[in-house]
C-alpha cells in the first residue's frame, strides 16, 4: 500500500532527516525552519529536492525562499498551489 503524500508525510520526512530528538518534541506544522535556523542552506536544498521528487512539482529559483519553506504549513500551501 502506497503512503499518502500529504503534509504529514512532509512533516515526518523533516523530523526524520533534519531534527534532533530534542527538536522533535516541540516540532509542529507551524514551527519556523528557515528563520529559526533549524534548516541551513544545504538542508533546504535537500528538502527542495525531496519535495520536487515526491510531489512531482518544480521550484523556480525565486521560489526557494523563506516565504515558501519556513514551515510545513507554508510548504504544503506552496505544493498545493503548484499542483493546481
Amino acid at each position: 500500500m502506497e503512503q499518502v503524500k500529504d503534509k504529514y508525510f512532509l512533516l515526518d520526512y523533516i523530523k526524520t532527516e533534519f531534527l534532533s530528538n530534542t527538536e522533535i518534541k516541540d516540532f509542529n506544522e507551524d514551527t519556523p525552519l528557515v528563520s529559526s535556523r533549524i534548516m541551513d542552506s544545504i538542508s533546504t536544498i535537500q528538502l527542495v529536492d525531496f519535495i520536487e521528487k515526491e510531489f512531482e512539482i518544480e521550484f523556480f529559483h525565486h521560489e526557494v525562499d523563506q516565504e515558501n519553506l519556513d514551515s510545513v504549513n507554508l510548504m504544503w500551501e506552496f505544493i498545493k498551489s503548484k499542483k493546481q
